[in-house]
């Protein structure tokens, strides 16, 4: 319990200095900078503030909402895929509808529930500063925060004995660079802290490793990729359940207001909190399915400001 309570007032504490530092970095902006210092900044490491997986560097303009659905089916091949189950279009491993809000051109917050777990989960990311075009700043950098809430009726009654063991915290630090025009690459180490494991064996405490990218290949079409190392980092490989790191690939496809992905991975689950702890599925014995993503941005706000620029769209 008290593990749970230190890490809510972490994630309180985070939120409150993200929010006062955007505010100081729009203040500081419109107070010292000129046009052209003020987008000497990198646009659009990523077209997306999601790559397959995982998060990118990009943040919502401000005042942007973004309506986002996200489906994952079930496996093409292997024993539960092939043509009778339509290779997975059948099955839905997980479902997901959030929304995700600029409160300023480097602070989102999001919200959202997925099918799986009934997981809920907010989320705070906080671009601390961008890459420059003048070689003086060669990286982007963004903090992420996240909590996640299962909802669902216990499977045992000790399953959550403590209510706090339904909530699991995912903290990341994002780090990406736009190579060319056409290039962009991501790291992103992370802890994933939980109560709840399927085995006595596996930590509660998971450290990942993942990495990104992205290549446009036409002016609206772009291949992205992302990989999340989990078991032989911090975990170990000799569990009683095989587990297996998150690798997802996709075609990320722009159209105006709109970003549509169409991914292949092994992760059932859509979140954080619960694809990089329980992947059970592998490329390799036909556990790959298909996914999509719906992404629509809404404008709530016309800015008064003629400069400003989206860095998403």
């Amino acid at each position: 319990m008290k593990k749970s309570k230190l890490f809510i007032y972490l994630f309180l504490l985070f939120a409150f200095i993200a929010m006062k530092a955007s505010a100081q970095q729009v203040d500081s902006l419109l107070n010292s900078l000129d046009n052209a210092k003020k987008f000497n900044k990198v646009e659009a490491t990523f077209k997306s503030p999601h790559i397959v997986l995982s998060h990118s560097t990009e943040t919502q303009k401000k005042h942007d909402l973004d309506l986002r659905i996200r489906h994952h089916f079930g496996d093409i091949g292997g024993e539960f895929g092939s043509a009778h189950t339509l290779y997975g279009l059948d099955v839905a491993t997980d479902l997901f509808i959030g929304l995700d809000y600029g409160v300023s051109d480097n602070l989102t917050i999001g919200f959202g529930r997925s099918k799986h777990d009934e997981l809920y989960d907010l989320y705070v990311k906080q671009k601390v500063f961008p890459q420059k075009n003048d070689g003086g700043r060669p990286f982007n950098l963004t903090l992420l925060a996240q909590i996640g809430l299962v909802a669902r009726k216990p499977f045992a009654t000790t399953e959550f004995s403590n209510y706090s063991n339904r909530i699991s915290y995912f903290i990341q630090p994002i780090i990406s660079r736009k190579i060319s025009s056409r290039i962009s690459a991501q790291i992103m180490p992370a802890l994933l802290v939980r109560s709840v494991t399927g085995d006595v064996n596996d930590p509660e405490n998971l450290f990942t490793l993942g990495i990104a990218g992205r290549i446009k290949l036409t002016k609206r079409l772009s291949f992205v990729a992302d990989y999340t190392m989990v078991n032989g980092l911090s975990r170990p490989n000799d569990l009683t359940l095989k587990y297996y790191n998150p690798l997802g690939i996709g075609l990320e496809i722009e159209t105006g207001g709109h970003i549509f992905s169409l991914n292949f991975m092994n992760a059932e689950y859509i979140i954080e909190n619960n694809f990089i702890s329980n992947t059970q599925k592998s490329w390799g014995k036909g556990g790959v399915r298909f996914g999509f993503t719906i992404s629509r941005n809404f404008s709530l706000f016309k800015s008064k400001n003629p400069d400003t620029k989206s860095t998403i769209y």
